[in-house]
């Protein structure tokens, strides 16, 4: 039998690598999109349970946070101080801020320094970059 020099066909029918990681990538971020969805939901009902707001939760020793805090109006200070506070007392007493206040509108994830702590970040972070040559 003669043996040909002939290479079998390519994988012509295959599709290119780009789109195959387009697929994967919508696949991800479908999958992600669900998972952050049931992830904030239930994240959500356990700061209602206490009155929280997502930001509220957030490390007041971090840089950032403790300048967006110390931007922020005082009424943002004294309304998430007295969440906090509430939240402690709720939690000593193995109680539900839905047995003291059961028809309190509550906004979990309202954004009040969100975006001064972004804007801070991206200036840190210009800064950095700006000032790099620096550090050689």
């Amino acid at each position: 039998p003669r043996h040909s020099n002939h290479q079998p066909p390519t994988a012509t029918a295959q599709q290119p690598p780009q789109t195959n990681t387009m697929a994967l990538r919508m696949v991800y971020d479908k999958t992600m999109g669900f998972a952050a969805r049931q992830y904030q939901s239930v994240l959500g009902n356990q700061l209602s349970q206490y009155g929280l707001r997502y930001e509220d939760l957030l490390i007041e020793e971090e840089s950032a946070v403790a300048e967006a805090l110390s931007n922020a109006d005082s009424d943002v200070l004294i309304s998430r101080t007295r969440r906090l506070k509430r939240a402690i007392d709720l939690g000593y007493k193995r109680k539900n801020l839905q047995d003291y206040a059961p028809d309190m509108e509550l906004d979990t994830f309202k954004k009040e320094i969100s975006l001064d702590i972004e804007k801070i970040k991206a200036r840190d972070h210009e800064y950095a970059h700006l000032n790099a040559h620096n550090k050689m």
